[in-house]
């Protein structure tokens, strides 16, 4: 009774910040109570600082066949999203500078039931950290990488409860074309034989980068010209892109931009594996290849 108590808090709560949630998604797995969503995120970062003391003292796993499964499970269901997306918004009419919520009928509930599986796909991608901490591959947990995976799953909650179709459908549509690249070549990297063929890795991290400008560019275009798709919303996620567009550029210019050190000059280098954990949105953090370490 005390937790149902403070489930209708919590999402009397929510209600009162955002106003009347969409009555199309109503009912669906995960979504009438903001409570699953939080206490799976707390889950995640409880299980980081658990796993990270549990490992300490421990071997790492070397969960190659785990990797291989995980990685074709991921892009096969961002390529299912990405088809999707396009049949969906075809289907519908969808305007690519401002689409609403409402006009497209039955089109935007099939959308909203792709953006549903996006949502649910964040939880899912939490397994990109347990397989660093399961690696030891602690130095790639970075502030960036639980940032974006803790809040992108917190916030595409509210975006399937409040806008759940129309505007918000093109990050997501770009997001898993990304993915069907990306967890493609994680899934590459780890067969040793398929390294010589990965050095693709840079291109991939600067689609990244555009990915999220276009983003910020499609989200702002719905302000310019609007359609009646909620303003707030809009500036929102303009912020938030904007952050991970900030702290990806500071990434991106540490890895690719740095100067060799004479170390690093002086040694052979050696094409080595990195093990899965980290988000698909920063490859160099992720399952890719990285030079002057040994391999395991």
């Amino acid at each position: 009774e005390t937790l149902k108590a403070f489930d209708r808090e919590v999402n009397a709560f929510v209600d009162y910040m955002f106003g009347p949630r969409d009555a199309r998604v109503r009912g669906w797995f995960l979504l009438d109570s903001y409570l699953p969503t939080f206490f799976l995120t707390g889950a995640y970062l409880l299980c980081i600082w658990l796993g990270n003391k549990f490992m300490k003292n421990r071997p790492p796993f070397s969960l190659r066949p785990h990797l291989i499964v995980y990685n074709l499970g991921i892009t096969l269901l961002s390529f299912y999203m990405l088809i999707e997306l396009i049949l969906a918004t075809w289907e519908g009419g969808y305007n690519l500078q401002c689409q609403n919520l409402h006009s497209a009928g039955e089109a935007d509930i099939r959308v909203a039931k792709v953006l549903w599986w996006y949502y649910f796909s964040k939880v899912i991608e939490f397994m990109d950290t347990i397989f660093f901490v399961l690696r030891k591959k602690s130095s790639q947990i970075t502030f960036l990488h639980v940032y974006h995976h803790a809040t992108m799953f917190n916030i595409w909650w509210c975006v399937l409860n409040w806008i759940p179709c129309g505007q918000s459908f093109f990050g997501p549509t770009l997001n898993s074309f990304i993915h069907v690249l990306m967890y493609s070549y994680y899934g590459l990297s780890v067969i040793p034989s398929m390294h010589k063929y990965l050095w693709w890795k840079k291109y991939l991290t600067q689609a990244q980068l555009i990915q999220f400008l276009l983003t910020i560019v499609h989200t702002l275009s719905a302000a310019v010209k609007p359609c009646g798709f909620p303003f707030g919303c809009l500036m929102f996620q303009s912020s938030y892109m904007a952050t991970l567009v900030i702290l990806f550029i500071n990434f991106y210019i540490k890895t690719y931009r740095k100067a060799p050190s004479r170390t690093a000059v002086k040694e052979t280098p050696v094409t080595t594996e990195i093990k899965n954990g980290f988000h698909k949105d920063y490859f160099a953090a992720a399952n890719g290849l990285q030079n002057n370490k040994k391999a395991q």
